[in-house]
């Protein structure tokens, strides 16, 4: 889509703070974490939500959820991870591109389950955390 932002990540229009891609997906750190390491694993292809993305395509962006967790929650000292999909505007989806969250989390986080995620802003930029999870690969 011409107008979305994540699109526009995608096609290089728009900066961003890019941790891993490949053919399928494209993931980046949040740039309003509730953790430090906050990810957004997108499709490349423009899909508003889950249902509307070929099961074949969901397989390979889940992938990449699985492989980047391992690599942030090492990188980051988390001892969790939340992982969720606000999947629609009701569920509160703000960027009508489907998105995969990867929330580490850390103990005495003051968060729930992901009902009651916290919000717990890192206290390094974004640039020290981008670099802290690239020298996981």
């Amino acid at each position: 889509m011409k107008d979305c932002i994540f699109c526009k990540i995608v096609r290089g229009e728009l900066s961003s703070h890019k941790i891993y891609e490949d053919e399928f997906s494209l993931a980046f750190l949040d740039i309003y974490p509730f953790t430090e390491g906050h990810t957004m694993v997108i499709p490349k292809q423009h899909f508003q939500t889950i249902q509307e993305m070929p099961s074949s395509l969901a397989g390979k962006i889940f992938e990449t959820v699985s492989v980047l967790t391992a690599k942030i929650e090492r990188a980051t000292g988390a001892v969790a991870t939340t992982i969720g999909i606000n999947n629609g505007r009701g569920a509160g989806q703000v960027v009508p591109h489907l998105h995969v969250h990867i929330v580490p989390r850390y103990e005495n986080d003051g968060g729930g389950n992901l009902h009651s995620i916290v919000q717990k802003p890192t206290q390094n930029s974004l640039e020290t955390v981008k670099k802290k999870i690239l020298d996981q690969f």
